[in-house]
């Protein structure tokens, strides 16, 4: 079997583009930016804007004392001088006037300063997933719309160079009909054991960590990094990665959603504080094709090439899509020509986050939607959260984009209460 190296056409670095975005230009005035959650994520985000020299960093802000003096001394290191910090992110966006503002916070504190932001005027990068219920990541929507701000979600895949050349060779029928597409992410891992709640670190405001999730006492499983895998302020490995593959599906399919989803899971393996499941299937019915979520933490797939990505089955072989690993085609017929494309990543951490900045301050600078704008974050989110409302209700649910249809009791889940004093957006 043949195998040869897809390189795409101007995805290296030139004078006029970077990955096929807009190199960005230098302006004379930068633009103001703050950073509502100053964790490992935000600074990785915000490292490039500042490598852009577009920017002038004007404030931090986070509920933890401690991770917000790591992230100045950091700060201080790059510009030469401490940007001011901020405990609460409605002080941070009326002192500081932002122009632009970087919302990493956990997922259940994405809507609220992101709405917030956007009704002062301000441009907004905001990380996936966009929210933790489909309500509130329709809020952020229509309250972007209304005040006509850039929204950029850092889905930065979009704008990564191995996704983008795979799109075309998607699209140019070289896999054939495409009849089912399986995204994955399967691991290995261990049981885990449970740990105990502790008093609340000094310098962490835990009350406002928790904000309008339920309250519940400090636990080192939660904070730092390890909310994804508790319901109360995220929706575990579907929500977490779940995103980015849910979003690759949707941008090769030109569709918004899914009409049909049945999603069933459960914690076969964990034994440890969290209380996502820890083994989950989702099946979406689309037009003319069906998609499967598989995620295993306990099990990688020892006798598959690949433990994460997208399968896309064709009429004329399997295409890979991958993250670290780049795209791969692996053709039907055995004497057919096997296609790999390697991954262009930055580090730390492999992203592409710098193409996605650019491609951000580029839709400031001339009016246009980004490459990853809030409607599409919008509706890949939304197809990890109704999984989880069918998981939770055990059954199917139908969707038709604004609502679910005809069942009650799922529509109720489109939201959650929140904790006063904090008030659900609308």
């Amino acid at each position: 079997m043949k195998r040869r190296t897809f390189l795409q056409k101007g995805s290296t670095l030139s004078g006029a583009s970077y990955f096929g975005f807009p190199l960005i230009r230098p302006r004379t005035k930068k633009y103001r930016v703050v950073l509502i959650g100053s964790g490992w994520w935000g600074m990785n985000i915000l490292r490039e804007a500042v490598k852009s020299d577009m920017v002038e960093v004007v404030g931090l802000c986070d509920v933890d004392q401690r991770q917000l003096k790591k992230s100045s001394t950091e700060v201080q290191q790059w510009i030469g001088k401490d940007p001011k910090r901020y405990t609460d992110y409605r002080e941070c966006l009326e002192d500081a006037r932002p122009e632009i503002a970087i919302v990493a916070t956990p997922d259940h504190w994405h809507a609220l300063p992101t709405i917030a932001a956007i009704e002062q005027g301000v441009h907004v990068y905001v990380e996936k997933p966009i929210s933790h219920t489909v309500l509130e990541g329709r809020a952020m929507l229509q309250s972007a719309r209304r005040n006509d701000r850039v929204v950029q979600v850092g889905t930065h895949r979009r704008t990564s160079a191995h996704p983008i050349a795979g799109m075309e060779f998607l699209h140019s029928g070289k896999v054939g009909k495409i009849h089912m597409v399986k995204c994955f992410v399967n691991r290995s891992g261990n049981p885990g054991r449970p740990v105990p709640n502790e008093r609340v670190p000094e310098g962490l405001d835990w009350n406002a960590w928790i904000g309008p999730a339920p309250y519940r006492g400090y636990n080192p499983k939660i904070h730092p990094k390890g909310f994804r895998q508790f319901l109360d302020f995220a929706n575990g490995t579907i929500g977490d990665w779940g995103i980015h593959w849910f979003d690759q599906v949707l941008w090769w399919s030109e569709q918004q959603y899914p009409t049909k989803i049945y999603s069933s899971g459960d914690r076969y393996v964990k034994a440890d504080n969290t209380d996502a499941p820890d083994t989950q299937l989702a099946i979406y019915e689309f037009e003319d094709f069906e998609m499967i979520w598989e995620h295993k933490l306990a099990a990688e797939n020892a006798y598959e090439e690949h433990s994460i990505g997208c399968y896309f089955y064709g009429t004329k072989g399997t295409f890979h899509l991958g993250w670290r690993d780049g795209w791969t085609f692996i053709p039907n017929k055995k004497s057919g020509e096997r296609i790999h494309m390697p991954a262009q990543l930055h580090e730390p951490d492999q992203q592409n986050i710098k193409e996605l900045w650019a491609d951000f301050i580029q839709a400031i600078e001339s009016g246009t939607k980004p490459a990853c704008d809030i409607e599409k974050g919008y509706h890949a989110t939304n197809m990890s959260l109704l999984a989880m409302i069918s998981m939770k209700l055990g059954r199917s649910i139908e969707w038709d984009g604004k609502s679910i249809i005809d069942d009650p009791e799922a529509a109720q889940l489109l939201q959650r209460p929140y904790r006063d004093p904090w008030i659900y957006p609308s």
